[in-house]
């Protein structure tokens, strides 16, 4: 059954549905959804239905995609592909239909006690205070039921004893931060709050945020669910898993810092935006808002700390060359009150006057008195060039340039002067901040693998070990049968080229399907499918004539593909073993120097004429003639 969901779904179809891609040859190209990037390395095949970024390493199938990209488990990718089939997937044993992961466990505790609060709101008369609350702000029952809000009851230990009534796990609900332990023994950490449950993209519960009703001083406003093994808070915007379909089809997303500007703004008919919740934008939410848009309209507050959470954000938002736009409220205004005051409409308005983001910092700077003393200008003028230089659209940089030349009154080629040595400044960083990364990536493989995985220690042996192994994997009984007869898994001087290569024999003598998509399955080892997946994503640098071969199997017929590839075989073949030759008659001409007498010598000189006949035969005997 599982096979067959895989074997139907196409991966393109499923990964663009999250990832801009564009074609590329063969292949499918986009930034990379896992890590930041600028220029894409994200590359995904059809043909063998794998993707393979060659910036982070990651890789996998259409499965392995949902699991890393959604952070669900292998069931619930298995059931969404299912789902987008049409296929009704049957268990053997309808009683305990699977062993669910550590972290579906802890998303279903969640659901449960999400479930709890939102009950508790509904009908516990301790909960009037929650209700009386969203009923002066405006919120509705739908809007309610739509975002799970909840309340939690003000004694110390209510959910405690909730939870040990229905016997769920206190150590996973611990560990998810729901409830606590000090001195006092343990307690429940939202106790007295309005609860808004926060939503992993997939839509599941990852955490909860809770406010406080009543005014105190003496305790936090706001308490959120710490970091675990479902939720890490600079990785999620608050509101995303409801408003993505409305992001990617308006191609843009209204950014607020509230949980209420977001439910307000939604409420009214506002559904393309997302909240930061309390936390400063990150590189990462960046990222995942990348998916679906590259424009942006930041709307923060007008106080100190709203303007330089706008000034941050703009940084971390031209790393990846989005459009920006700053929406300007009334003062005194957010999101939330406006839209309740002044409606749909008015909202809209401001939203379509909201100012570039260039302009919104000349203002604050003039307003702070930046411009009233050279000193103060230059160094101003240097903090509006700064995030210039993180750009990565040279044509958008050169035009915001010339805006703030007719706004300062500083001559083009001054700014650009200055740009040019921001920017090199930046490159130097993020040079460094790449190579610490892939350091730390090198340090992840295993030191006696190592020289197996890096490409800048490619010798000519390898090289042909790596184009017999993409051979072997095109799934072509004739190519493979050529090869297999020729060169044996011990030929092999990398022991990943042996394992991969026992793999195809192995099925190839026992009459089985050689597809890629078959003998993928075959491969238990994480490390030896992902070596293979870069090896069948071109991440090394094969040969040229390898590549201009493969340019045209897409106009041939299948036919003229099985004679390239054959053709391509008896070359690499005959290399491999001339290469194999050479070795030995570079071993034979290192004694000769150290021979202790004359017949010695004579015997090594003989060898080695020896192994240039057979050179001399492999080469003749490789040579393919097309049939």
């Amino acid at each position: 059954m599982i096979e067959e969901i895989k074997f139907k779904s196409d991966i393109v179809e499923v990964i663009e549905s999250v990832v801009r891609l564009k074609k590329r040859g063969k292949n499918y190209q986009g930034l990379c959804p896992f890590h930041n990037e600028k220029t894409p390395s994200f590359n995904v095949n059809p043909e063998k239905q794998i993707y393979k970024c060659f910036g982070c390493g990651k890789a996998g199938n259409v499965i392995s995609f949902l699991i890393e990209y959604k952070k669900i488990s292998f069931l619930d990718a298995v059931r969404e592909l299912a789902d987008r089939l049409g296929i009704k997937i049957e268990y053997e044993d309808a009683g305990d239909k699977t062993k669910v992961s550590e972290r579906d466990e802890l998303y279903e505790l969640n659901s449960a006690i999400g479930r709890y609060f939102y009950d508790l709101l509904m009908k516990h008369p301790d909960a009037r205070i929650a209700r009386d609350y969203l009923q002066s702000r405006g919120i509705k029952q739908q809007t309610i039921n739509t975002f799970g809000l909840g309340y939690a009851l003000s004694g110390r230990t209510e959910l405690f004893h909730w939870m040990k009534a229905q016997n769920l796990d206190i150590q996973k609900a611990l560990s998810l931060g729901v409830i606590g332990e000090n001195e006092r023994g343990t307690y429940d950490r939202f106790a007295g709050r309005l609860i808004y449950p926060i939503f992993a993209p997939g839509g599941r519960i990852a955490a909860f945020a809770g406010r406080i009703l009543e005014k105190r001083d003496d305790i936090a406003k706001y308490v959120n669910s710490p970091e675990s093994m479902i939720y890490s808070k600079g990785k999620i915007l608050y509101g995303i898993n409801f408003t993505k379909d409305d992001i990617r089809n308006l191609d843009s997303a209204i950014i607020v810092e509230g949980y209420m500007d977001l439910i307000s703004l939604y409420q009214h008919g506002v559904k393309n935006v997302v909240a930061v919740s309390g936390t400063s934008l990150t590189d990462d939410q960046v990222l995942l808002l990348s998916r679906y848009t590259k424009r942006v309209y930041l709307i923060f507050d007008a106080d100190s700390a709203g303007v330089r959470a706008a000034m941050r954000s703009i940084e971390i938002l031209l790393k990846l060359d989005f459009d920006i736009m700053i929406v300007d409220l009334d003062k005194g205004e957010d999101p939330d009150s406006y839209i309740q005051t002044h409606g749909r409409e008015k909202f809209e308005d401001r939203v379509a006057k909201a100012i570039p983001f260039l302009e919104f910092q000349y203002r604050i700077k003039k307003q702070e008195g930046a411009f009233d003393d050279p000193g103060k200008t230059s160094e101003a003028i240097r903090d509006m060039l700064r995030p210039l230089a993180r750009m990565g659209d040279i044509l958008k940089r050169s035009l915001l340039l010339q805006d703030l030349a007719k706004r300062t009154g500083l001559r083009e080629t001054v700014l650009d002067d200055e740009l040019k040595k921001l920017v090199k400044d930046q490159q130097r960083s993020d040079q460094r901040e790449e190579n610490y990364r892939r350091e730390e990536q090198r340090h992840e493989v295993p030191a006696e693998n190592r020289t197996l995985f890096t490409p800048s220690v490619q010798k000519p042996r390898n090289i042909a070990e790596q184009e017999l192994i993409k051979l072997l994997y095109e799934g072509d009984l004739n190519t493979t049968s050529v090869i297999a007869e020729n060169i044996h898994p011990e030929d092999f001087i990398n022991p990943l080229h042996q394992k991969l290569s026992v793999i195809v024999y192995t099925e190839y003598d026992d009459n089985n399907d050689i597809s890629f998509k078959s003998l993928n399955t075959k491969i238990e080892d994480e490390q030896l499918r992902e070596y293979l997946y870069s090896l069948t994503m071109d991440q090394y640098t094969i040969s040229e004539r390898w590549n201009s071969d493969l340019k045209g199997w897409q106009e041939e017929d299948r036919m003229m593909r099985a004679e390239i590839l054959l053709r391509r075989a008896f070359d690499t073949i005959r290399r491999f073993k001339i290469l194999q030759l050479d070795e030995k008659i570079a071993e034979l001409q290192a004694k000769i120097s150290s021979a202790p007498g004359k017949t010695d010598e004579e015997v090594l000189f003989k060898e080695i004429w020896e192994l240039t006949q057979e050179k001399l035969r492999i080469d003749k005997e490789f040579t393919f003639n097309a049939r």
